[in-house]
């Protein structure tokens, strides 16, 4: 392990004979000058802003839908996997995907995990048992079930380039024999309230990754628990703050920032950095999700002179997934297949949507000017980190 001593943990050597870090229980000393109080009051306005407006769209449930999958999309890339939003949004709407069938489980997965967790703590806090079940939904069926879905490691773990050792590995978490402490003084600090709201989530991110409890899945689990903390705290009303899209743009900064507060103990750093990223993923979600909810208005106005619900439905459903087939729409909107086949007409007469396949049945289209915002890359600029 590269890391000598440090001010954020300890070092201690296993009796097998490798060092491994064992972080500090949380909170550490904070040092609130004006660059952490400005990060964190303009983090707070445009998230408040975020709950306040995200809420006041027309369909904000409807809308968090492909917001989701986003995030799970590229939570799942940081982590290697390949396929992209569109690839996943289709298969979810029953087209073929050529893209490898254990990317999309994954992706599927973390979406499954979060809709698990945010279920739970309608009757029980954030706490270990609920990650392990989190965790337990999220590896099941894919690669690294293997890797005891939904328990705590009781063997070594660490991190650093493909085909490194345990005595090469850029950073080793607790070993197993200190583990249980570790996590359970993070248990604690879990459900201290003593810390502004998102002060507290940042250093909870940090302090799981670095305790790394799970043989695979820690680095999604962590970031689906930056979630469910503001939703527990009320800071959100529903999920609607995406933060691996920063991290995925930013990924070099971020695998830094955690490094260097474990081996220099820069908290001051990592919080600013992560407050900056709330910043910017507040103003981001707003902004695509106000544009969608503006096409879909324009269509709605666009195709009410036909006369039937039905293309208006159609237009509704857009907001959950872009992609669609008719045999889905039909029976999604309890409609009969030819009803559903001129709603279809209509839509793409008018522009709305587009055949994405050229099959004779089965054809699959897409609105892709909805697409093509959710998948323009986060914008990020210089000076923001």
């Amino acid at each position: 392990m590269d890391i000598q001593q440090s001010p954020a943990g300890q070092i201690v050597k296993s009796p097998k004979g490798y060092r491994a870090f064992v972080p500090h229980n949380l909170p550490p000393k904070i040092e609130w000058d004006t660059a952490v109080v400005n990060s964190l009051s303009r983090a707070d306005f445009l998230l408040g802003k975020l709950a306040r407006e995200g809420s006041k769209l027309p369909n904000p449930h409807l809308l968090i839908r492909p917001f989701i999958t986003r995030e799970a999309v590229l939570s799942s890339k940081i982590e290697g996997t390949q396929a992209t939003l569109g690839e996943i949004l289709a298969a979810s709407a029953g087209a073929y995907v050529k893209q490898n069938p254990d990317d999309l489980q994954e992706v599927q997965n973390y979406i499954k995990a979060l809709d698990y967790g945010l279920s739970r703590l309608a009757e029980l806090p954030l706490s270990l048992r609920l990650i392990k079940e989190i965790h337990e939904h999220l590896m099941q069926g894919v690669r690294g079930a293997h890797a005891t879905p939904g328990d705590f490691r009781v063997s070594q773990n660490w991190i650093g380039s493909p085909g490194c050792t345990l005595n090469t590995a850029k950073f080793v978490p607790p070993p197993p024999e200190n583990l249980m402490d570790s996590l359970g003084a993070f248990e604690n600090f879990l459900h201290d309230r003593s810390l502004p709201p998102l002060i507290h989530t940042a250093l909870c991110h940090y302090q799981f990754e670095v305790i790394h409890p799970f043989l695979d899945g820690n680095g999604r689990v962590g970031r689906l628990l930056i979630m469910l903390l503001l939703v527990e705290q009320r800071i959100l009303p529903s999920p609607l703050l995406y933060l691996s899209a920063f991290f995925e743009a930013t990924r070099d900064e971020y695998y830094k920032q955690l490094y260097n507060v474990s081996s220099k103990g820069t908290w001051h750093e990592w919080l600013i950095y992560f407050l900056n990223g709330v910043a910017i993923q507040s103003e981001d979600v707003l902004s695509r999700a106000e544009r969608i909810n503006e096409l879909l208005n324009q269509w709605k106005i666009d195709v009410a002179s036909s006369g039937s619900h039905v293309p208006v439905d159609m237009i509704q459903h857009l907001a959950i997934n872009p992609y669609f087939t008719t045999n889905r729409i039909a029976q999604d909107l309890g409609v009969v297949y030819s009803t559903a086949q001129r709603g279809v007409q209509k839509l793409e007469a008018s522009g709305i949507i587009k055949k994405t396949n050229e099959n004779k049945r089965d054809k699959v289209y897409c609105a892709t000017k909805i697409l093509n915002i959710l998948e323009e890359p986060t914008k990020i600029r210089a000076d923001f980190y």
